[in-house]
């Protein structure tokens, strides 16, 4: 299941085109943090054309934490000017890429918009599992917030609108309170190891975007965090002259 998630906008209208979009291509659930006030016979109302009856009222409120703890985000943003040597915003998905991407991925997912000026901030992308970057003129880069949700989500429309896979065929991904507890086994495997302070914010990121590009399931994320526990166990013991 996909769902549309705005971080933080200020404009109704753009709320309301956005769920329009979704309407347009399949998608009803709509994911709000830090809205601005939907008033019913605002622009909100009157942009969403027939996703007022749905989408737009149905739209659920949550913090930045319960997204990010509850789904496996993609954040989106503009061109990133970014390579393997920066991590905050790279490796990226173009819109094409990401419904072959999510595909047969039994997980909720949430696709991830941010401000109209700014988008989503660097702290914010450092903590979304995937990236998506739409490619644009150089010229001229940067789509409002609106056109940007449109692009993303027709791209995603052949497995939003009808769902054709037999549940057997999909990939199983683990849920997103398991992948969580393999992001935090990871971080404490970085302090067991002694990894410098100062670069466990990018291992934590560089670890983050591999797994979100892995969608592990169940079992490979419960054994990655049992090995990463007993990695930990034995240091604690060797460190304690406990070692065989």
């Amino acid at each position: 299941m996909v769902a549309v998630a705005v971080v933080d906008a200020t404009e109704p209208g753009n709320v309301g085109t956005i769920a329009r979009s979704m309407k347009n291509f399949g998608l009803s659930d709509l994911l709000l943090v830090d809205p601005p006030e939907l008033d019913p016979e605002g622009e909100a109302y009157g942009f969403a054309g027939q996703a007022r009856e749905d989408v737009l009222p149905e739209a659920r409120e949550l913090s930045f934490d319960e997204l990010v703890s509850g789904y496996h985000t993609v954040g989106t943003t503009a061109v990133t000017n970014e390579d393997a040597t920066k991590h905050v915003r790279y490796p990226f998905l173009r819109p094409a890429d990401l419904a072959e991407e999510l595909a047969g991925i039994a997980a909720d997912t949430a696709v991830v918009f941010g401000r109209e000026r700014v988008g989503l901030t660097n702290d914010e992308l450092a903590r979304m599992d995937q990236v998506c970057s739409i490619p644009a003129s150089a010229e001229y880069p940067v789509l409002n917030l609106g056109q940007a949700a449109t692009v993303v989500l027709y791209e995603l429309r052949d497995s939003t609108v009808e769902e054709t896979q037999h549940p057997d065929e999909r990939h199983e991904r683990a849920d997103q309170q398991s992948v969580e507890g393999l992001h935090e086994q990871f971080g404490a495997f970085l302090e067991d190891i002694g990894h410098p302070e100062e670069k466990r914010a990018k291992a934590t990121r560089l670890w983050r975007r591999f797994v979100g590009r892995a969608h592990p399931t169940g079992r490979e994320a419960r054994t990655l965090r049992g090995i990463f526990r007993q990695a930990g166990q034995r240091i604690d013991r060797a460190e304690n002259g406990d070692e065989d």
